[in-house]
């Protein structure tokens, strides 16, 4: 059993999770995928229920999903049809194996002291032409939510400041507002950058 209140919630709450009333971000999805080859290697990190690979898939994707809690991955696995990868992101070990990489609100829960860390395995998991997406919750300082999730709620401009460093280019930032799990008002962060 976990300690880590995160983890212990999407453990103990996987089917309910996997099961919400959850509109695909088919937008984001398109765009992402229509600056990739066709039949792309896709590495999904955190595919929750496995909605966003099973749009992927359905369009054509070499799709390999994962997620960080198991029960999680065993309910995207009964969505998709297909084995899901139990891996946290911190053990990433891949190079030049994708041509793109989706990590929609997932890479929010990276504590901040490991999200570079976590950026330099996905640039390195990464082709040389491909494409990384991710998106996070705005803010200004880390902190949780009201079921005890972390989350690194990072500024626009701090997470800009992260990534060039980190020896990101051509980072494509946009902002919404929107909502989560928790039911609350959320300004969002996407981020899109090619390798």
């Amino acid at each position: 059993m976990s300690t880590d209140p995160t983890s212990s919630f999407y453990t103990d709450n996987a089917a309910l999770y996997a099961a919400r009333d959850r509109k695909l971000p088919r937008q984001r999805l398109d765009a992402f995928l229509n600056a990739l080859p066709a039949g792309a290697a896709i590495l999904e990190l955190g595919c929750g229920g496995g909605q966003d690979a099973a749009y992927m898939l359905s369009h054509g994707f070499d799709v390999t999903p994962t997620d960080g809690s198991a029960e999680l991955a065993k309910e995207a696995e009964n969505r998709i049809g297909r084995p899901v990868r139990i891996m946290r992101f911190e053990t990433l070990d891949a190079t030049e194996a994708f041509d793109g990489v989706w990590a929609e609100a997932s890479l929010l829960h990276v504590p901040r002291s490991v999200l570079p860390d976590v950026f330099d395995r996905i640039l390195r998991a990464l082709k040389p032409t491909g494409v990384f997406h991710a998106s996070f919750k705005a803010g200004e300082a880390e902190g949780h939510d009201k079921f005890g999730r972390y989350y690194n709620y990072p500024s626009a401009a701090w997470l800009e400041a992260m990534l060039s460093a980190g020896g990101w280019r051509n980072i494509t930032m946009t902002e919404a507002d929107g909502g989560g799990f928790d039911g609350e008002p959320t300004r969002w962060l996407h981020v899109k950058a090619p390798k």
